[in-house]
């Protein structure tokens, strides 16, 4: 039997204009239609990739920390050069992170959208996926599955001062910055 592929994600909104604005920055997309009910973001190949669906005269209220829904989505980039000049890119616009985390499995940069959503932007940190598997079932994701929060900024004037890709993304780099707990950001009580 086949497996199905990840097509796009749709979000409810009273906010069309910020939220078009705001996804097609972040993920350098594009409207491919858009009417007063309906808009359609992509940045491939496949037709659609985020949708709003904006009703006119809708009224809805922002998400909150306590409402019961989708935490995030998540974009994965080629590599850790392509991650930051996104993050520079963004930073140029006024778009700065929310919170960063070394997770180890992958480098992740959450920004919120306008409604409050989590848009992760992320790479791996390994190339085959059976190496990610077995660090996730290893000692040190065992004792802390979510990992620190690292500063941007710092690891990106680190790799222009010549670090290397294998030494910022590990978790070792991150905890230097000895930042808060990152999981305040994410649950929303920070």
């Amino acid at each position: 039997m086949s497996k199905p592929k990840f097509a796009h994600v749709v979000f409810h909104t009273a906010q069309a204009k910020e939220m078009t604005d705001w996804y097609c920055t972040v993920l350098d997309g594009h409207v491919v239609y858009s009417d007063d009910a309906l808009s359609f973001i992509t940045f491939d190949e496949e037709h659609h990739r985020v949708a709003l669906i904006h009703p006119p005269g809708e009224k809805l209220e922002r998400k909150t920390p306590a409402t019961a829904a989708m935490h995030h989505t998540a974009y994965t980039f080629d590599d850790l050069d392509d991650l930051l000049d996104r993050f520079q890119m963004l930073r140029d616009r006024g778009i700065e992170p929310a919170v960063c985390i070394a997770h180890g499995v992958t480098t992740s940069m959450y920004y919120q959208d306008p409604d409050g959503n989590f848009a992760e932007l992320q790479i791996d940190n390994f190339e085959q996926p059976d190496d990610a598997t077995a660090y996730m079932n290893g000692p040190e994701y065992a004792g802390d599955s979510v990992g620190p929060a690292f500063d941007p900024q710092a690891m990106a004037d680190a790799r222009r001062a010549g670090a290397s890709v294998d030494e910022l993304i590990n978790r070792a780099w991150a905890l230097q910055a000895d930042l808060p707990n990152p999981m305040g950001v994410l649950m929303g009580s920070q």
